[in-house]
């Protein structure tokens, strides 16, 4: 496997400009979250347009991820990982100076392309510089750290930038990082070799996005469109027809596929995989709603909101630190069946909110139990995904477990989404206006609170896999904050 080596730079500047990245990408999901009631009154986002905020750049993540690390191999770390550089900074730069809803969510969207090219790459760097187990393994967790450190400040940064300049610097706040880690890549960075004969199934990548894409449209339209219409039926035939030719593309065509479909054989990995699709689609809902309910129902400032969002984000880095003992003593299947219990019971909890509930008594416990129970969802899903296939197969696995989590999160949140608008509009015409929006988001946390029972389910399915050695261990396919 080629190796990359630090050229003026020792291995730990390689590690900090690996985690500097990687830092930058996950800073940019949660960051936006604080932002978004004032991006919908200035950019007149509807009510549920402003989740394309969100989704245009979950769904071009999700949909070219695998495609950015196979491209790393292929074309070179140095080189993509430059790439990937210059495409998230330059669409934060545009996300910025957008001047209508359309130009930030066509920003976002390749912004998540940007991303989708860098993260893997960031990993690959780690992988290949450090090449014995204990350091690998060292040098891996304090990139999962930063990462939670990215998830966690971009609340508090994204609250400050907001409520002390304006919500455009969310975005503008990348162009320094950015432009620093081009400088320290040009100087610490060089590469040997790459692999040789590789291609790259960009039909399979794409195809995937536009299938996904169009059924999350289908289903956001649903909310002036009945599922019935005629129109919403060609969608969701067009988004099937899509995703049809993409698994022909993957059985059938490609020499390389994006997504082996022999994977799935393994009863772990797929098991994980639905189980995360559940997860996803619950957690990214629930910092979305929770966003719209503390600013436009409770009437808070984005610092004041940004900082109400710190206790979750430290009870997600507790739940995933506290799981790796956990995991240890009692197996993946019960600690992460226990997670999702306690998510199912938080988002049970704050689906009962009303206008005038606090914070304190209202949102903090439930949300806690919530932020807890995922955070502890996370280390036994990748061990089940990436323990059930063959060890050199294992980076591909934790790849399609993130791509999973991304998929989930983008329908989850179309899907409900919708449902909460919906309910606010049968609401506003017996209720007030805050009441009726809060009514909508009950009802999403109460969906929320359902697929998390139905996640239990499918994660009693998983067999039970045994531990890897700490020198076998795959990449981990996510960061405890992302």
């Amino acid at each position: 496997m080629p190796r990359l080596r630090s050229r003026h730079g020792s291995d730990n500047t390689v590690l900090a400009l690996a985690c500097l990245a990687q830092f930058m990408v996950v800073l940019d999901v949660s960051i936006v979250n604080v932002a978004l009631p004032p991006i919908g009154r200035e950019l007149h986002y509807s009510s549920i347009g402003l989740q394309w905020v969100v989704n245009a750049y979950v769904l071009t993540f999700a949909g070219f991820l695998l495609l950015g690390g196979r491209a790393a191999d292929i074309f070179g770390r140095k080189k993509v990982f430059l790439a990937g550089l210059g495409v998230f900074t330059l669409a934060s730069l545009a996300a910025g100076i957008a001047q209508t809803s359309g130009e930030l969510t066509a920003a976002r969207a390749v912004q998540g392309l940007g991303g989708a090219i860098l993260s893997p790459a960031t990993l690959t760097i780690i992988t290949t510089t450090f090449k014995d187990g204990l350091s690998r393994t060292k040098a891996l967790g304090i990139w999962s750290s930063v990462g939670g450190a990215g998830g966690a400040a971009g609340a508090i940064f994204g609250g400050l930038l907001t409520g002390y300049l304006n919500w455009r610097w969310v975005f503008f706040v990348n162009l320094p990082i950015g432009a620093l880690a081009v400088v320290l890549t040009i100087l610490v960075l060089t590469e040997e070799r790459r692999l040789a004969g590789g291609r790259l199934d960009i039909a399979g990548a794409v195809t995937a996005t536009g299938g996904l894409a169009l059924l999350v449209y289908a289903i956001v339209s649903t909310d002036t469109h009945p599922w019935g219409s005629a129109r919403t039926i060609l969608l969701l035939a067009a988004a099937a027809a899509l995703i049809g030719v993409f698994v022909f593309i993957q059985v059938r065509v490609a020499s390389a596929p994006l997504m082996p479909l022999s994977l799935f054989r393994s009863r772990a990995l797929s098991v994980a995989n639905l189980t995360m699709l559940v997860v996803g689609a619950c957690f990214f809902s629930m910092w979305y709603f929770l966003t719209l309910y503390l600013q436009v129902v409770h009437g808070y400032g984005p610092l004041k909101a940004g900082l109400l969002f710190v206790p979750m984000a430290a009870a997600i880095v507790v739940g995933a630190q506290s799981s790796i003992r956990l995991v240890g003593r009692f197996g993946p299947p019960a600690v992460l069946i226990g997670g999702l219990v306690l998510a199912a019971g938080g988002y049970l909890w704050i689906a009962q909110l009303h206008a005038s509930s606090s914070y304190v008594l209202g949102v903090l416990p439930g949300t806690l139990l919530t932020s807890l129970g995922m955070g502890l969802s996370f280390t036994p899903l990748a061990q089940t995904a990436t323990g059930g296939v063959p060890v050199h197969m294992a980076g591909l696995a934790s790849g399609l477990l993130n791509t999973s989590r991304q998929v989930g999160g983008s329908i989850g949140l179309a899907a409900l989404a919708t449902i909460a608008s919906s309910r606010a509009a049968q609401e506003a015409h017996s209720r007030g206006v805050k009441q009726a929006l809060t009514s909508g988001y009950d009802r999403a946390f109460l969906v929320a609170a359902v697929l998390s029972l139905v996640g239990v389910a499918v994660a009693s399915l998983i067999p039970r896999v045994r531990s890897r050695q700490p020198d076998s261990q795959p990449e981990p396919a996510f960061t405890p904050a992302d």
